[in-house]
C-alpha cells in the first residue's frame, strides 16, 4: 500500500495536470478574442495566466518535496 504522501502528490500532480489543461484552453480562447480585436482583454487574461505559472513552480516543488 503506498504511503499517503505519495497518495497526495500524485493526486496533486492530477490537479496540476487539469491547471494545464484548463491553462491552455484559456489562452485558446484569449488568442481567439485578441483576432476579433479586443487585444485589452488578451492582455489582461495573459497577465492573469501569469499566476498560474508561478504558482506551478510551487505546486512542482511540494509534489517533489512530498515524493522524497
Amino acid at each position: 500500500m503506498e504511503d499517503k504522501a505519495t497518495i497526495a502528490a500524485d493526486a496533486i500532480e492530477l490537479i496540476l495536470l487539469n491547471q494545464h489543461a484548463i491553462r491552455a484552453a484559456i489562452e485558446e480562447l484569449s488568442l481567439w478574442v485578441s483576432q476579433r480585436g479586443s487585444t485589452t482583454t488578451h492582455d489582461n487574461v495573459l497577465t492573469t495566466l501569469q499566476t498560474l505559472d508561478i504558482n506551478t513552480e510551487s505546486i512542482n516543488a511540494i509534489i517533489t518535496s512530498l515524493r522524497s
